[in-house]
């Protein structure tokens, strides 16, 4: 300690100091000051902590057999929901796979539709297995499967189920943590439409409203924006275009095969609103990423976390110094600020990974910043972003 310093204190310092903490302490406040050289930017580095995610695996060959298990012992009707939720082993009892983002894995089984209910937090299902998974939102019904993106948009009323052919799995991923800490989640279940009377009727599903395949007609044609028909859809909030096809999505994958890529994500397309071109959600994105054969990506890393899902192919990514072996249907994260890197070693062929990304919110409040690490090995500045 500083002798000028300790010549400074009262005598009786030590004392009064314990007093003062044990008031502090007992009224809930936390002091927020350093004391001597030992304790300098202590105050500092105690405000900066919080409940950080690790880097985690899951393995769907794991996964799988669970789920089938709870399809046979838990009928719809005992519960609306059937899903395993992946909750990151350092987040201490979280149901949180990333600290603003939760995925997990839904089986449905043949012929159930779950009730329609709408929530705040914004989510979006991925087609893994199956053909005849359905959600209807807002009135449209979506049949879908593997590779397909749907979304249920915050306060959008909509409903689950498989239409027929075997079980189905989708991947689910909600933004419902952050949504938590902002203390801005609820749920509605109880669902209402007028009758021929016009009288309020509760229904279990949503009327079929528009044309089942209406996302694709009226958005899949890029570059193109029809200005005859509303795109106010739901709370107007989000992307008006509820499903994307995997069709075009590969396709448009193929076409950018010859082009030089990325050397940290290979060849990688984003989900976007047609109507503006900006994320789907305000709170997540999402990507589909394609390395092809063979292909390497320097490491990079940002400050927004990252799902990453296998939709075809296997290999391994490096996640700071872990490494993580994956092939399809396996899902791993990367919390923000951990370096990440991707190996393809499918055998004559592409891996495509599914992307989740909590990368719109780390841009709207101008916090967003990625770096790489070049050819020569050295650390650059990939994006700074203080607006979009």
């Amino acid at each position: 300690m500083d002798k000028k310093l300790d010549q400074d204190r009262p005598g009786n310092w030590d004392a009064e100091m314990a007093a003062l903490h044990e008031k502090t302490a007992a009224l809930g406040l936390y002091e927020f000051w350093s004391v001597g050289q030992q304790g300098e930017h202590e105050a500092v580095r105690d405000l900066a902590k919080f409940q950080k995610a690790q880097p985690h695996i899951w393995k769907y060959s794991d996964i799988r057999p669970l789920l089938v298990k709870a399809g046979e012992l838990i009928p719809m009707a005992e519960s609306e929901r059937r899903s395993l939720i992946m909750c990151n082993p350092a987040l201490e009892g979280l149901i949180a796979t990333t600290t603003t983002m939760f995925a997990a894995y839904r089986i449905n089984n043949p012929d159930e539709i779950a009730p329609a209910h709408r929530h705040s937090p914004n989510a979006i299902r991925f087609g893994l297995t199956g053909h005849t998974n359905f959600t209807g939102v807002e009135g449209e019904p979506i049949t879908f499967g593997p590779g397909d993106l749907v979304l249920t948009p915050h306060d959008t009323w909509h409903n689950h189920g498989n239409e027929g052919e075997g079980d189905a799995v989708n991947l689910s991923v909600l933004d419902m943590p952050l949504v938590n800490v902002l203390n801005a989640t609820y749920f509605e279940s109880e669902y209402f439409e007028e009758d021929d009377a016009g009288a309020q009727q509760r229904r279990n599903t949503q009327e079929d409203r528009f044309h089942p395949d209406y996302s694709h007609r009226t958005y899949g044609h890029g570059g193109l924006l029809p200005r005859t028909v509303s795109h106010q859809r739901g709370t107007g909030n989000a992307s008006p275009m509820y499903v994307y096809r995997w069709g075009p999505t590969r396709d448009l994958l193929e076409n950018l095969r010859e082009s030089d890529g990325s050397p940290y994500d290979g060849v990688m397309v984003e989900y976007v609103n047609p109507t503006t071109g900006q994320p789907t959600f305000s709170t997540m994105t999402f990507f589909a990423q394609m390395l092809r054969q063979a292909e390497k990506t320097r490491p990079s890393r940002q400050n927004a976390s990252l799902i990453y899902t296998v939709f075809e192919g296997s290999g391994y990514s490096m996640v700071g110094d872990t490494r993580f072996d994956w092939e399809p249907f396996d899902t791993f994260c990367v919390p923000g600020g951990e370096w990440v890197s991707h190996v393809n070693e499918t055998p004559g062929g592409d891996a495509i990974l599914f992307v989740s990304s909590d990368e719109p919110v780390l841009k709207s409040l101008h916090f967003y910043v990625r770096h790489g690490i070049d050819e020569d090995g050295n650390e650059v500045l990939l994006e700074f972003s203080n607006k979009w």
